[in-house]
């Protein structure tokens, strides 16, 4: 039997608005930060040393914080 308060805290958990995550898919940044999947992977590629990316296995996840800085300091993307 599954605990209803434990059910009720992973759906609340899964909901966390972008703008308040640490971490965000290729997926979700494109479409946050209005700037292609293609593009994304490609500074992923581009930059092996910058601290704006993180990778979980195979799967790359962008820093929030860290890629906003980033971008403040291109000039262009």
């Amino acid at each position: 039997m599954v605990n209803e308060k434990t059910m009720t805290c992973s759906k609340k958990c899964l909901n966390i608005p972008v703008w308040h995550r640490y971490t965000l898919t290729i997926e979700e940044a494109a479409g946050y930060y209005h700037i292609g999947e293609g593009k994304l992977r490609m500074l992923i590629d581009e930059h092996p040393n910058e601290d704006f990316y993180v990778m979980n296995g195979n799967r790359a996840l962008i820093k929030r914080e860290k890629f906003e800085r980033y971008l403040d300091q291109a000039t262009a993307v």
